[in-house]
């Protein structure tokens, strides 16, 4: 069992701060993804816990143990890139028998451990294939296998499907997650994609300029969101937000919302401005749901199973997606369960 923890955790490039008072602290075999936009500082998190970026304040333990001044090798950790980064001269059993090598392990050690992790990772068919034989999920397999005979405490994985075309994507998502059940080891995951982020973590820790907006579950996160950036940063499309003015408070309980009374029994409206959220997939056409409207549809998307529908109502801009069987006629409904409201500042009320 491997954990991690992030003590006052500071990066800077020069004058440029990447990563700012990180504080979190890991769960025993957790799978932790970290997520967020290209620059938010969380590819530099994981260099920092391999050793290949310094840390320039603060403090991160593995199981207790202070890692700061800890080379490398001696950490115990695992890192699969996105590039692969396998060496084109060494064929599969070489790339992945190469960090033992180094470790000057023995030959029935290297033997066992690389069989092993390539009966894992079904690849046992091209241990004797060179990398330019491979395909691209192929040659993450192998990369994923080179870090698994190293047995470490804690794997590191920096956006190691981006280069995947989306049908290759959603077959390794499985994998990795069903890999993580069968090794039980830490595993920490880098990625700018929600999907990745939502289907594999146990649980996820939304990034933003270097700093944390949300740590939870993925069900957390989606239906707890902590401010907007959160609640728009997880989920597809993007949950709707629209401002809330004075024009739409009716009193300190109840505002107007697509033309619908609505009254929140554990809200105050005490200032003059707010936000109001609404995922686009809580819209619906159900004769139970409470509220409705009658928007101006623009555009349609067709995905098969189901539509995005792009709409308008008094000036607003709002989207909605229902299942393709539904043939709605221009009305839409909501339930006030479904509703976020966020003050001006862009906070979870």
């Amino acid at each position: 069992m491997a954990n991690i923890k992030f003590t006052g955790v500071h990066k800077s490039f020069g004058s440029n701060k990447i990563i700012t008072d990180f504080n979190l602290m890991g769960k025993d075999d957790e799978f932790l993804v970290l997520v967020g936009p290209s620059g938010c500082g969380k590819s530099t998190l994981l260099r920092m816990i391999a050793g290949l970026e310094k840390i320039d304040e603060g403090e991160i333990f593995i199981n207790d143990q202070k890692i700061n001044d800890l080379h490398p090798s001696k950490r115990q950790t695992a890192m699969v890139f996105q590039s692969y980064a396998l060496y084109p001269h060494m064929n599969v059993y070489e790339n992945m028998s190469f960090g033992l090598k180094i470790e000057k392990k023995s030959k029935e050690e290297i033997e066992t451990k690389v069989m092993q992790a390539a009966k894992i990772l079904k690849i046992e068919e091209l241990l004797e294939r060179k990398p330019k034989q491979l395909s691209g999920g192929q040659r993450q397999r192998v990369a994923i296998g080179r870090a698994i005979t190293r047995n470490p405490k804690i794997f590191l994985f920096d956006e190691p499907l981006s280069n995947l075309d989306a049908a290759l994507r959603a077959e390794m998502r499985v994998e990795i997650s069903k890999l993580h059940n069968q090794i039980k080891t830490n595993m920490i995951y880098v990625t700018h994609d929600q999907v990745e982020a939502m289907t594999l973590a146990d649980r996820i820790v939304i990034l933003n300029l270097g700093n944390i907006e949300q740590v939870g579950t993925p069900d957390e996160i989606y239906n707890n969101p902590s401010n907007i950036f959160v609640a728009q940063f997880i989920g597809t499309p993007k949950m709707n937000i629209l401002p809330l003015n004075n024009e739409n408070i009716i009193s300190d309980n109840k505002i107007n919302f697509l033309g619908n009374e609505i009254t929140f029994e554990k809200i105050k409206f005490d200032k003059s401005k707010y936000f109001i959220g609404i995922r686009p997939e809580h819209f619906n056409v159900s004769n139970e749901s409470k509220f409705k409207f009658k928007p101006k549809i623009e555009l349609v998307e067709n995905l098969g199973n189901e539509k995005i529908v792009y709409m308008s109502n008094d000036n607003l801009e709002l989207s909605a997606k229902i299942s393709s069987q539904i043939d709605f006629q221009n009305e839409l409904r909501f339930d006030t369960k479904d509703i976020f409201i966020f003050d001006e500042n862009g906070s979870r009320i």
